[in-house]
């Protein structure tokens, strides 16, 4: 399985287990712990000899949606964790202690924002925000400490298109690491980790798990970081649930399917949008990757037109505080994700009340576009 191609992957990655060989699906190990025979059993565990003891640790669901998108990847191994912002900790902590400084693109999702800006500072480590957007901001803003640049494939909620190659050039010449937040891209749009990136996390909530009803993160990366990260996961009982890592496993079978109808509906909802007079301006790449741009678009409405009367318009269409169900959904960057970013900050970004980011999903496309042309009239 090994030289299976990207759809294959995703189909197949689990990891039998002898006493599995007659299941056709994966089993769901919803159990807290794992038994042994005697305490000569147990302590093969410590020694490699056993692979699972306690489901904080370990788990071969979770181990599973771990070694999953790894694969997706192309990355030698991963974890999952409970949520996105976990994900992201325990790869910035396999990484920075205290004394380090990161530097991060500005651009951010409002909860990386919160967890560099106010959590990471509380334990000793430095963050600096910059734009990434040319070379000369991300060399500036380094220091003698800095050990880490930190960006995402496609920024939230602007959707601009992280110049990976220019963060792995300076990251390489200087001896720092890399990570990015794959989540909008997934590793059917993009796959950071084999141009050079040290670490990849994930919200698989998002389109990972794909439909709204699980909270996950996955990271993946080099080998000895993310054996490095599993340990804070351990330590700090970020561990996700072997149910949730079971449902994410379903959904990660399915991504591909998933993605190529939402980055064609997204993109010709961009193309509707981008022609019509109640719109200010839409984001949405152009240059993302061979297979699409994407399944998110951003959009200014027009001065004039209430935001709250709009959403309120969509009809069947939500207003929801996440993304990338299978659902088409919109939610408030202003009133959700970015709320906490100081307002001089939201003004400079370009985060004000007309701001809307849409998640474009799976549905017929022309029941989407009646929807957006219904409440823009």
């Amino acid at each position: 399985m090994d030289n299976f191609r990207f759809d294959s992957k995703a189909v197949h990655f689990h990891k039998r287990l002898k006493s599995e060989a007659t299941s056709k699906a994966q089993p769901i190990y919803q159990t807290s712990a794992f038994k042994f025979k005697n305490l000569e059993e147990l302590e093969g565990f410590f020694e490699g000899k056993s692979p699972f003891m306690y489901s904080r640790v370990n788990n071969p669901n979770t181990d599973d949606l771990g070694r999953g998108v790894a694969q997706l990847e192309g990355a030698p191994n991963g974890i999952a964790t409970s949520s996105g912002i976990s994900a992201i900790l325990a790869g910035i902590l396999s990484v920075a202690e205290q004394g380090s400084h990161i530097v991060a693109c500005e651009d951010l999702y409002g909860g990386t924002y919160q967890l560099l800006a106010k959590e990471l500072p509380s334990i000793g480590i430095d963050v600096s925000f910059t734009s990434f957007e040319n070379e000369e901001s991300i060399r500036s803003a380094m220091k003698h400490n800095t050990v880490l640049l930190y960006s995402e494939t496609i920024t939230n909620p602007f959707l601009r298109v992280e110049n990976v190659d220019l963060i792995v050039k300076i990251a390489e010449e200087t001896g720092v690491h890399t990570m990015i937040d794959n989540t909008f891209a997934t590793p059917y749009l993009l796959q950071p980790y084999l141009k050079g990136v040290n670490l990849v996390a994930h919200s698989a909530t998002k389109y990972i798990g794909g439909h709204s009803d699980i909270s996950a993160g996955v990271l993946v990366g080099d080998a000895a970081l993310v054996e490095k990260a599993r340990s804070k996961v351990t330590n700090f009982g970020s561990n996700l649930s072997p149910f949730e890592g079971w449902l994410t496993c379903r959904g990660l079978k399915t991504l591909s399917l998933r993605m190529e109808r939402h980055v064609s509906n997204a993109n010709k909802l961009a193309c509707f949008l981008s022609e019509h007079e109640g719109i200010e301006k839409v984001y949405y790449p152009s240059d993302a990757s061979e297979k699409g741009n994407g399944a998110i678009v951003s959009i200014v409405l027009r001065e004039g037109i209430d935001p709250n009367q709009f959403t309120e318009k969509l009809d069947w269409i939500g207003v929801v505080p996440t993304l990338a169900g299978v659902e088409t959904t919109v939610s408030y960057p202003i009133g959700t994700s970015h709320r906490a970013i100081p307002t001089s900050e939201q003004e400079r970004l370009g985060i004000t009340k007309q701001l809307i980011r849409i998640s474009v999903g799976i549905e017929d496309y022309l029941d989407i576009e009646d929807a957006f042309r219904m409440a823009l009239s």
